[in-house]
């Protein structure tokens, strides 16, 4: 007997997930550390524990509940993913991407991905809100390194314009609106996990980076890999390394996105209400 398709592992993960829950959510989030919150907002909620779903890698990182949750938020039926698999963790990143790959397959046409990320721009401040523009990818390795299953996208897929431009304008101004402002830069993936050192922070910085973390680009590869528009929110949860003389802790980025989680929920609420 052969062994099940990466392909086919993705589309009987989606029809378990069917099974549980006729919904067809169009947007989906998925939440990094501290920020699973959200996930408990939604209203008419059906929660799946990623152990319940078949070749789901499990999220056993702190401040990663791990389920998926599907429910409504204005009026919208969304997919929240409480909790995410990390390269660190020793998936490779096919697994990494996996839940990323059903939502596609599920019908969810926008994704916003949100991480804890370490400010390396100076002037971020723990708490800040940051709007992915672009990224840079240092992790080493691509999500579609292999053979290319033409049935979720292209070979070569373009990423001229990873993060959409209308969605971060709607971002904007959802915050606008809530009388705040978001600040926008950009992402490097370290796959850690281990925190970076100060120089590696100043070469970062050196080559353009505003925040790092070690989650988000593979997933965003991948969403624009098979079409799905992208919006990235990262929460600047503490300075990056070198910029404070004192050490790193995740004890401390899932504290300071505990402290922000209000008026997180209610920009990711208001930016749904739009779309």
């Amino acid at each position: 007997m052969s062994a099940i398709s990466y392909y086919e592992q993705v589309t009987a993960a989606a029809d378990v997930i069917r099974g549980q829950s006729s919904a067809k959510p169009e947007i989906a989030v998925i939440l990094g550390s501290g920020l699973g919150d959200f996930a408990s907002s939604l209203s008419e909620a059906v929660s799946i524990p990623y152990a319940r779903i078949p070749h789901w890698p499990a999220a056993s990182v702190a401040g990663h509940d791990g389920r998926l949750v599907i429910g409504n938020v204005a009026g919208r039926s969304i997919a929240a993913l409480a909790g995410r698999a990390h390269y660190y963790e020793g998936y490779d990143l096919r697994t990494v991407t996996f839940a990323t790959r059903v939502l596609g397959v599920l019908g969810v046409r926008t994704l916003i991905l949100t991480n804890a990320a370490g400010g390396v721009n100076a002037r971020f401040k723990p708490g800040s809100l940051m709007v992915i523009d672009d990224h840079v990818n240092l992790m080493g390795s691509n999500p579609l390194i292999g053979p290319n299953d033409d049935r979720f996208g292209s070979r070569f897929p373009d990423m001229t314009a990873v993060y959409s431009q209308r969605l971060r304008g709607i971002a904007d101004e959802t915050a606008r609106r809530q009388g705040f402002s978001l600040e926008h830069g950009v992402y490097a993936a370290w796959h850690g996990p281990s925190y970076e050192t100060p120089a590696e922070i100043r070469f970062l910085r050196t080559a353009g980076a505003d925040a790092v973390g070690m989650s988000t680009v593979p997933e965003a590869i991948v969403a624009r890999h098979m079409g799905i528009d992208v919006l990235g929110i990262s929460c600047i949860t503490n300075f990056a390394a070198g910029v404070l003389p004192q050490p790193l802790n995740h004890e401390e980025v899932l504290e300071t996105a505990r402290n922000v989680r209000g008026r997180f929920i209610g920009l990711l609420e208001g930016i749904i209400g739009r779309l």
